[in-house]
């Protein structure tokens, strides 16, 4: 028989198949860090293969989108309409730090505000903060009825949802502008941006639910560690900090007629 003529001799056995191994044994657990401007830091794991060869798991985790609800990581179940997108920015041990990439709201929140016989007024804008984010803000706003009002429409004339739609833009503009990331996802947390609204609006058209329906970050700065570690430290320990009094040094005693010296 000629050589390399028998293709069967080449093709391995049957039963030599490879044995099913549990993908989980080859993942890790890293656990998740919030910025400190949250109550709750501590908001989760996520899953990972663990590094091998030049496959880093680090690199891997950098950039992943997290969606949690603003009530999770405040404690407070007045803002669970709120979702929250945190980005990981940078991995330190087992601990991925996160930084903020976006704010929505519920769907079921939405379509609760959304009524017959009420006109919607909605407007968003682009605004760069003072540390280099550029963040597009979406506002929405309905009307509502004046008092003593008897009629059961309460739509509003195009000229003034130009008026209002023109006063959104302004107040997010400068809101926007004035702030860096950190202090402007402070002014949105709470939902005053949109009482600001209504009551500057109020000679235009009386309106109600007015929010920050949505907030994205379009695009970021250079990626700094000093920068991102401000969102983790905790401000008010560090201005706090207790460095305790000065103490004066005791006085030496010596024996009488020593010289000062025993």
């Amino acid at each position: 028989m000629a050589v390399g003529k028998n293709k069967r001799l080449t093709k391995s056995k049957k039963g030599s198949r490879k044995k099913a191994v549990d993908p989980f044994l080859k993942k890790e657990w890293y656990k998740l860090v919030a910025p400190s401007i949250f109550k709750e830091n501590q908001c989760g794991q996520t899953l990972i293969t663990k590094t091998q060869g030049t496959k880093i798991a680090s690199d891997g985790l950098k950039g992943r989108v997290f969606e949690l609800r603003l009530s999770d990581l405040t404690g407070n179940e007045e803002f669970s309409y709120r979702k929250i997108k945190l980005c990981a920015e940078d991995v330190q041990g087992y601990n991925v730090l996160l930084n903020f990439h976006g704010m929505d709201m519920t769907r079921d929140k939405v379509c609760s505000l959304i009524k017959k016989r009420q006109s919607i007024i909605e407007a968003n804008v682009d605004v760069r903060t003072t540390d280099g984010y550029i963040v597009r803000m979406f506002c929405i706003a309905f009307t509502k009825k004046q008092d003593n009002q008897i009629k059961l429409t309460t739509y509003a004339q195009a000229s003034k949802v130009r008026a209002i739609r023109a006063k959104m833009v302004q107040i997010m503009t400068e809101v926007g502008t004035k702030n860096d990331l950190k202090g402007l996802v402070k002014e949105l947390m709470p939902d005053v941006l949109g009482n600001t609204i209504c009551k500057q609006t109020r000679d235009v058209f009386p309106i109600k639910d007015c929010y920050i329906r949505k907030v994205k970050v379009l695009k970021k700065p250079k990626f700094d560690v000093t920068a991102l570690m401000e969102w983790h430290t905790d401000s008010a320990v560090t201005e706090k900090k207790d460095v305790g009094e000065a103490v004066n040094p005791p006085e030496e005693e010596g024996l009488a007629g020593s010289g000062g010296r025993l």
